[in-house]
């Protein structure tokens, strides 16, 4: 066999990544602790955050994640794998809360932007702006289950049917709130999907998971299947979406 398997792929990729980001938080402590909103006096409180959404994101991706690969949307070359709970290999799970760490640790490095002119905005208009939020989540949640009729859709159905509720959710509470820090959200999504889009672009050509041409839509920039990048950027908007949600409730609440 030659190629990374699933454990080396985390060693090469995912924890280096971690324990740089983490390296960089301990210096920015020590040297600059006001430098961000995340580490300057609310360090505790944020990775109190960060572990109740990597239990939620193994939770809610766990059921999920079996069900396709028992569909055959995705499997891993021989030799890949040391054990499975389920139809999921062990470093499929560690790689649930290892994102979720990484996303954070990034975000933890920029700072919040400050709210968009709130005064300006009439409660009407910040109302609206939830219900938007709500019914284009459910537009996405029906397009996705749409898509899942199909077999070259089946995958992306499945990624945006499953993101809808959490965006409904997320949406629905803050959406106005998301919208203040949308250069916060944004960069905090955009550099860590990109990353481990690249990531993920290595590990197929290495051979340590290969996605079905059946269920997918064959649509590869720079050899990277559409769906996983969308996968990417959805799992990270969920992270960072929550990670500020979360910081604007309490200053909300204080």
């Amino acid at each position: 066999m030659t190629g990374l398997t699933y454990p080396q792929f985390h060693a090469a990729f995912v924890l280096p990544a971690v324990l740089t980001l983490l390296a960089a938080t301990t210096v920015s402590r020590r040297h600059a602790p006001g430098r961000t909103v995340w580490v300057s006096g609310a360090s505790r409180t944020y990775w109190l955050d960060v572990a109740l959404l990597v239990v939620l994101a193994v939770v809610y991706t766990t059921p999920w994640d079996n069900f396709l690969i028992a569909q055959g949307v995705w499997g891993y070359g021989p030799g890949r794998i040391l054990a499975r709970i389920g139809y999921a290999p062990v470093s499929e799970y560690a790689f649930f809360g290892a994102q979720t760490v990484l996303t954070a640790l990034w975000l933890s490095h920029l700072r919040m932007d400050p709210p968009d002119g709130v005064g300006e905005r009439t409660q009407r208009r910040r109302h609206g702006e939830r219900v938007f939020g709500v019914v284009l989540a459910g537009a996405l949640g029906a397009l996705g289950l749409w898509w899942l009729g199909s077999d070259s859709t089946f995958y992306l159905g499945a990624i945006v049917a499953w993101a809808a509720p959490v965006l409904a959710l997320q949406w629905a509470v803050g959406a106005p709130a998301l919208l203040d820090r949308r250069r916060t959200v944004l960069l905090g999504v955009g550099v860590p999907s990109l990353y481990l889009s690249i990531a993920d672009r290595i590990a197929i050509g290495q051979g340590v998971w290969e996605l079905s041409a059946t269920y997918t839509t064959g649509v590869t920039p720079a050899g990277l299947p559409v769906e996983e990048a969308l996968f990417f950027v959805v799992t990270n908007v969920f992270v960072v979406q929550g990670l500020v949600l979360a910081r604007w409730v309490r200053d909300e609440w204080a």
